[in-house]
């Protein structure tokens, strides 16, 4: 009987608003309560738990492991309630925003091109897309769909694998002919090797020479935060990059790059997720939709 006295979808709104909204304040702001109502119902809703939520400081609110496992589950079942009452009124229809975060590579090359179908399909959808190389974390960023390249990690996200794509070392052929091209591994030292100014999988160019591999280092006089940025500096004759096979495929067909030590390279492929929290739970229409939408138009090779 406690339970039904207990209104606990409307407990678990206002806690995902203290989790979003960074405090009990601008919660409180957005439920239309007070600080105080706010943080005696996060005291209430933790006694009846039996658990901690939050970590509270005179500066920042932090979520438990706990909390964290609470917030996640919480989100689906409000966006379950959601959805129930957008299809008892309007039908099982895909609305709202999605908020996804991707590189800039891929959204120029294959999230860009097939965003007008999607938006044909889905009127009532709309989309806050966020570029960066970074790996964000989803519920911080309060981001619905990232796509990732590289080996996915242990973590409480789903994924969905969207295809690999082989790496490729290119340069612009006005670059090759002030420096030369590179025919071996040694050859390398005198060139300007333009890599990212971040952690990788692997911090480097493996390649294989006379049965023996070799990581060389992305040591060049130029780091960039983004794969599209190292592809434009490639373009402009800056140095050699390696790069996504799907971003530079047009470039070297129409010889506005050029690929170099292919016969060394290894055939290693990197592999694309679109990652999201939903483990054990129904998704969103919206972003269901998106993410079936990827699945079939969003791959790459």
């Amino acid at each position: 009987m406690a339970r039904l006295e207990t209104n606990r979808s409307g407990e678990m709104e206002v806690f995902v608003r203290v989790v979003e909204l960074g405090g009990f304040s601008p919660a409180a702001r957005a439920a239309r309560m007070t600080p105080s109502a706010v943080s005696k119902l996060i005291a209430r809703l933790e006694a009846r738990l039996g658990a901690r939520l939050l970590n509270r400081s005179t500066r920042r609110l932090q979520l438990t492991p706990e909390g964290c496992a609470f917030y996640e589950r919480a989100t689906r079942i409000l966006a379950d309630l959601d959805d129930a009452e957008r299809i008892a009124s309007v039908g099982e229809q895909a609305v709202g925003r999605v908020r996804v975060n991707t590189s800039a590579s891929y959204f120029n090359h294959v999230l860009a091109p097939a965003l007008p179908a999607f938006l044909a399909l889905h009127s009532g959808v709309t989309l806050d897309i966020v570029q960066t190389d970074a790996v964000v974390d989803l519920l911080a960023e309060r981001t619905d769909v990232a796509v990732r390249a590289g080996p996915m990690k242990s973590s409480s996200l789903v994924a969905r694998k969207l295809g690999e794509t082989a790496l490729t070392i290119v340069a612009a052929p006005s670059y090759l002919e002030r420096y030369g091209v590179p025919r071996s591994i040694a050859d390398l030292e005198g060139h300007n090797r333009l890599g990212f100014g971040y952690a990788r999988a692997v911090d480097g160019w493996p390649l294989r020479e006379n049965g023996k591999t070799t990581v060389v280092p992305a040591t060049g006089r130029v780091q960039t935060s983004d794969g599209e940025g190292l592809r434009y500096l490639a373009l402009s004759g800056t140095g050699l990059a390696r790069l996504a096979a799907f971003t530079v495929r047009e470039d070297i067909a129409a010889k506005r790059l050029v690929p170099v030590l292919d016969n060394l390279a290894m055939g290693e492929k990197e592999a694309f997720h679109a990652v999201y929290v939903g483990q054990g739970g129904r998704l969103p229409s919206r972003v269901r939709a998106l993410l079936d939408f990827l699945a079939k138009h969003g791959k790459v090779s």
